[in-house]
């Protein structure tokens, strides 16, 4: 199997768990944050649903410069607005994997900002750390918003205390 058939897979699989942990969050706790310093729920979703999509364009070219000051997370409006970013960030992270190929994975990949170098690295590297890990990491966290506001929690990699799918399939 090659390289970007292995992540176009794992990400169809990581996209299902996520539009489930997704499609959780309240509407009406949009603006919702579990710390003055958090994200809202709103913005954290928001974030989990374009991360993989805005992360991948970046390992198009081999060097990526970063501009601006870091502005916050955009607060959506909507639920539908969320789901609709997840689903365009999942087509647009597999035209990005596929721009790449297998031989662009190999070649390296260098974020720079304001002509200094912050990171180098394969691009397969980059894939798998800042485009998946950063993501499911992300996720991690709005499971944990999610609890803290009595909403139940998904099945993520294995039962939940609000779902339990091993006990399901056992008939129990």
């Amino acid at each position: 199997m090659s390289l970007v058939n292995a992540f176009v897979q794992e990400l169809d699989n990581e996209a299902a768990t996520t539009r489930r942990v997704l499609e959780r969050v309240p509407a009406d706790k949009l603006t919702w944050k579990p710390h003055p310093k958090s994200m809202s729920l709103g913005q954290l979703a928001l974030h989990v649903a374009s991360a993989p999509g805005v992360t991948s364009a970046w390992a198009i070219p081999d060097v990526f410069e970063f501009a601006g000051g870091g502005e916050g997370a955009p607060q959506p409006s909507s639920m539908a607005e969320i789901l609709s970013a997840h689903d365009k960030s999942v087509s647009s992270t597999k035209q990005s994997l596929t721009t790449i190929g297998d031989a662009g994975l190999h070649a390296g990949w260098k974020a720079t900002a304001g002509g200094q170098t912050l990171m180098t690295m394969p691009k397969v590297a980059f894939v798998r750390a800042v485009v998946m890990n950063h993501w499911i990491h992300h996720r991690g966290q709005l499971s944990v918003y999610l609890r803290l506001l009595d909403v139940p929690v998904p099945s993520i990699y294995g039962p939940s205390a609000d779902e339990n799918p091993f006990a399901a399939a056992a008939g129990r």
